[in-house]
């Protein structure tokens, strides 16, 4: 089932309409997993870091041990090609997909050029400038390179994020604030997390068991820019307990406000604010 509406899918070099079907039974990317996919957004004329996503996407292949097929610079212009079909003030996730088709001898290990691709276009709107969210923790952490392609935006690693989503809805949060193997506050279940104290902005240090995001890096310029203080630090949940303001850094909403985290509550404050308008500012400078 799909999230959006109105989908094109590029694949086997050519558009086709609507959620087509792209995977095989015996492909290993449906056997064992072996898929691997980015996200960019498309909204309000603009396409933010397009191009850093569709290379990610092929380091996370790469990391899979999936050979990437296409460029960047390609998938961006199909990228472009598929946008231009959707109404001016369309907002559209854009997500280029690779899997492994085939194994080696044993099944497990990725044969070398056996990949599938296609990129998908799904129209699904922008979150509200001023929606919110709610956090709380979760027994499940963040995993470590040594077992877990942490370095890739895999399929794989999904399921720890539902796990985390769904023991936080049943405490009534919408999301989770995640540890690392050793206890410190690594992200959130589906976004980079920073916090505000004192008019400076920290957040977790990219330690290697999450995606350090590419609107997160953009956040941290834009920010520094500004000329505000920008800590990459270890944190503690202690921390975000005394934080003066808590948002989300991610793709899909670019900044969410955090309202609330296990009874701690915060103001959608001015630095938050701050951020959104400065990511906005950029992404339609033409930078």
């Amino acid at each position: 089932m799909a999230t959006g509406r109105n989908i094109r899918t590029w694949f086997e070099g050519r558009w086709h309409e609507g959620d087509v079907a792209v995977m095989r039974a015996a492909d290993h990317g449906s056997w064992l997993g072996t898929t691997v996919f980015d996200g960019a957004r498309w909204f309000e004329g603009v396409a933010p870091d397009l191009d850093r996503h569709m290379a990610r996407v092929n380091r996370s292949a790469e990391a899979l041990m999936i050979t990437p097929t296409m460029t960047a610079e390609a998938m961006v212009e199909i990228a472009r090609e598929g946008l231009a079909t959707y109404p001016k003030g369309a907002a559209v996730y854009i997500r280029p997909m690779y899997w492994a088709l085939d194994g080696d001898a044993t099944g497990v290990v990725p044969e070398p050029g056996g990949t599938g691709f296609a990129l998908c276009l799904e129209e699904i709107p922008m979150a509200p400038e001023g929606a919110t969210t709610t956090l709380t923790t979760t027994r499940f952490r963040r995993p470590v390179i040594e077992s877990s392609l942490t370095n890739a935006k895999a399929g794989c690693l999904y399921p720890n994020n539902a796990r985390m989503l769904a023991e936080a809805r049943t405490k009534g949060y919408a999301n989770a604030l995640v540890a690392d193997a050793l206890g410190n506050v690594a992200e959130t279940a589906t976004a980079n997390v920073f916090m505000v104290k004192d008019g400076e902005l920290f957040t977790p240090i990219a330690n290697g068991t999450f995606l350090s995001g590419i609107t997160r890096a953009r956040h941290i310029a834009n920010a520094r820019a500004d000329g505000m203080a920008v800590h990459e630090a270890v944190l503690g949940f202690d921390d975000f307990r005394t934080a003066d303001e808590v948002f989300l850094s991610g793709n899909f909403s670019k900044v969410t406000p955090v309202v609330e985290f296990d009874g701690t509550h915060y103001q959608h404050g001015p630095v938050t604010r701050r951020m959104r308008e400065l990511y906005w500012d950029w992404a339609h400078s033409g930078s």
